[in-house]
This record gives structure tokens, sequence and C-alpha cells, in this order.
């Protein structure tokens, strides 16, 4: 059974009003009485009535960017831009790392409608579908960045995913590889539609897909890359180029190249996604599909501002064109 707000005050030994007031940050509470009810709260994971009560009041003019993972650059870049243009709004931004857990996402939610934010730009993974869609129904303003969520009335800004997974392919393929592997994260729309478009490019060149070459990746992280990618690279379908679907995935793979001795790109050919900072900074500087990180930041700060100012209740979905850029990690497939 759902629990209430009576229940939590029946538990704290307070009144529904006392507990209502904590959530909602008013009225004079003693820090005691405060923290008691906070704990209880946490404790039995009360999912609000914040989400219905809280921010009645005057704007802000803070919103907040919800992301997944911190150690992603990529998420650093749309903070950069949305921050720029939120400036110009006249909004602050305050940046929270969820690590793709539902519990958190719920309690940054939570903690920050406390604190009265305007509305959320969400990035790339959300995994609590009942807070998401109870932010929805409320019409609360959330605009969601690298994230396509078509069925919800919510409006998106995204870089086409299926393009750019099909570029990188295509750029592989055009340099005469043939045996091309792909490293992508598990269960999220964009690895999922990057996916796609590489077997679409693959199928186009008249290349059955090998779903041996085809690896997810629950652990999105460098280390998590390296072990996958060795694995690939062991066994007897071993690729001669990898597409990783985030810089990430594609550093990674290049960490478990140079472990093994394989040279890049002499041997092995990769290409990443998203461009960020680290393909400059990797050696071989990292070949990768680009998407227009400042104009998604400020497309989606865009979008947000007119939710919270009422000016545009149309839940547009703005979805941009990536571009290749071509780095000294991959090249023309030596067959010696």
């Amino acid at each position: 059974m759902k629990l209430t707000i009576h229940d939590i005050a029946k538990e704290a030994g307070v009144s529904a009003t006392t507990v209502s007031k904590v959530i909602n940050n008013k009225g004079r509470i003693s820090e005691k009485t405060k923290n008691k009810i906070m704990q209880i709260i946490e404790e039995f994971q009360y999912q609000p009535n914040v989400l219905a009560s809280a921010l009645k009041g005057k704007s802000t003019y803070t919103i907040a960017l919800l992301i997944p993972d911190a150690a992603n650059p990529i998420y650093a870049q749309y903070l950069k831009h949305i921050e720029e243009y939120g400036q110009e709004l006249g909004f602050s931004v305050v940046m929270c790392s969820t690590g793709g857990d539902p519990k958190k996402e719920a309690k940054h939610i939570t903690l920050l409608r406390q604190k009265h934010v305007d509305g959320f730009i969400i990035a790339s993974i959300f995994k609590n579908e009942p807070v998401l869609k109870q932010l929805i129904e409320e019409e609360f303003p959330i605009v969601l960045i690298s994230l396509q969520r078509p069925e919800l009335p919510v409006g998106s800004v995204t870089g086409d995913d299926y393009l750019g997974g099909y570029i990188a392919t295509e750029h592989l393929l055009s340099l005469g590889h043939r045996k091309i592997g792909i490293i992508a994260e598990e269960a999220t729309i964009s690895g999922t539609e990057r996916i796609k478009g590489y077997k679409k490019a693959l199928e186009n060149a008249g290349i059955k897909v090998d779903e041996n070459l085809v690896i997810t990746i629950n652990e999105p992280t460098i280390e998590g890359a390296e072990v996958k990618a060795k694995e690939l690279l062991n066994s007897g379908q071993r690729p001669t180029a990898i597409f990783g679907c985030n810089d990430i995935l594609a550093i990674g793979t290049m960490l478990a190249a140079k472990g093994l001795g394989i040279g890049i790109p002499d041997e092995l050919s990769i290409i990443g996604f998203d461009n960020t900072v680290m393909c400059k900074i990797v050696e071989p500087q990292l070949s990768s599909v680009a998407i227009p990180i400042h104009e998604m930041g400020k497309q989606a700060m865009e979008l947000l501002a007119q939710r919270i100012q009422k000016k545009d209740n149309m839940k547009q979905r703005i979805s941009l064109l990536p571009e290749l850029v071509i780095r000294q990690s991959t090249a023309e497939l030596n067959e010696k």
C-alpha cells in the first residue's frame, strides 16, 4: 500500500501539517523535528506528494540538470552550454549525478523540488518511470536531452543516434574494413539506435551482421569497456575495426588493444561517438562522431524556459544531425 503523508506524521508523532511544512521547506520547525521527519521519509522511501505540492510559490529562476555519470565528459559539455544560455535567460543551473540509479533519481527529484527549482533537464537516462510519469502528469516543466521517449508527451532534444551509428560504420567500411565490431551501452535508447545504424550500414554494404561482434555492456566505464573489448579481441572472431558507441567505450577499447599489443590503427581501427575532449588527449587521437552539443544545450534550455514561462505548451521533439570527425585512430585496412 502506498505510504501517505498521514503515515509519515503518525510515525513521527507530529501532525500532517508539520510534515507538509518540512517537505515544502515552509514554516518554523525545529531542526530536531525536521531531521526526524526526513529520516522517516528516507527510511520508507516516501515518494511525494512532494511532487504534487512543491513549487507553488514564486519562480526561483533555478533549473536542475540530471545526468547519469559524472565521469563522462559529455555531461560537463552539456552543462557548459546549458548554463551559458541559461544565464542569458536569467536562470542558474545545478547539476546532479544519479548513477542511473532509480532510487537516486527519485531522491534528487524530491530534494530539488523541496529547493523549489523551476524545472529539470534530464540527460540520457532516467530509469524511475513512476517519478518521470508523475512529473509529466503534473505538467511540471521538464525537457529531455540526448534521450528520446516518443511515447511520452514531453519535449526533447537529441542527436540523430541512428544516423550517427550509420556514419561511424560507413566510415570504417570506406576504409576497407568488413569485420567490424561494436560495443554499446545496454538497455539505452541511444545505444539501441546506434546499433541499428551500424547494422543498416553493413546491410547496405552487402555484409551479413555477425551477432558475435555486437557487444553490449551494462557498466559503461573505461574499465568495463576494456574488459569487454579484450574478450572480443581474444575471441576467434577478432575484428579489424571496432565502433565504441561513446568515447568512453572507445577509449576502453583502445586500452584493451594496447594491453594485448595490438597496434592502432595499423592492426585495429577504433571510432567513438560524442567527440568529447578526451578524443584529443589519447594517443592516437580518436576519430569520433560529433553531435552538436552547443546547439543541443541551447535548444534544451530554450524549450525548458518556454515551459516554465508557459509560453509554449507544445511538446517539441528536436533531432540534430551528427557529423564525422576523422583523426588518427582509424585507417585503411592493412591486409598484410
